[in-house]
């Protein structure tokens, strides 16, 4: 019973996963095919991710995640922020810039937590519970890079804001998050900014694994 209900619950965050990629919903066929399971099985997962507001179903009969979820990533941010603020105060403190997290929201990035440095004369401003699509700027362009298997670091420039520049990198080897860590200043950035970003993206996967 014991690995019967461990499997069942995989199956569960697996679809939940798969619901969360941002597409238009899916019918419980689909769901079926892209989870290699069978209609009865899927049907069985709804029923109980339904019941518990995970999911919900629209008009033409497609899944979608439910408002369940919002309860329970906003516990989660939190938690998120407060497990980020040491790393990124060292980096924000080695690297002289605003140091940030971002996590995906389907097609956009949200800063959760920022750290500004205590000793440079000016930085960038940078507010927590910023929004911008992930196609613009380095922090949501790490996360693309996330999607798409890579883990390097990306640097930008007036991307979001005139004048400055922003290096960040993915926060990898964590499947149920999609985040990258990164620093944004107007000033010049050091050649090994890209590599202390990646260090400190690093250095938070350990930390939430």
């Amino acid at each position: 019973m014991v690995a019967e209900s461990a499997q069942t619950l995989e199956r569960g965050l697996r679809l939940l996963r798969l619901l969360s990629d941002g597409r238009n919903g899916r019918t419980p066929t689909e769901l079926s095919a892209e989870l290699s399971l069978s209609r009865p099985v899927v049907y069985r997962l709804l029923t109980t991710l339904l019941n518990e507001g995970f999911v919900r179903r629209d008009a033409e009969g497609r899944v979608h995640l439910g408002f369940g979820v919002l309860v329970l990533a906003q516990a989660v941010q939190p938690l998120l922020r407060a497990a980020a603020l040491p790393t990124l105060r060292r980096l924000a403190e080695r690297v002289g810039a605003t140091a940030h997290l971002t996590v995906a929201e389907g097609d956009d990035g949200l800063a959760v937590a920022v750290v500004e440095p205590s000793w440079t004369d000016m930085h960038v401003a940078y507010r927590e519970g910023s929004r911008h699509p992930l196609a613009k700027g380095a922090a949501g362009q790490a996360i693309l890079a996330l999607r798409a298997g890579r883990a390097e670091y990306l640097a930008t420039e007036g991307q979001l804001q005139e004048g400055a520049r922003g290096v960040a990198a993915p926060v990898t080897g964590l499947p149920w998050l999609e985040a990258s860590v990164g620093v944004v200043t107007f000033g010049p950035l050091e050649e090994s900014t890209g590599a202390r970003v990646v260090e400190a993206a690093a250095e938070l996967a350990d930390a939430l694994g």
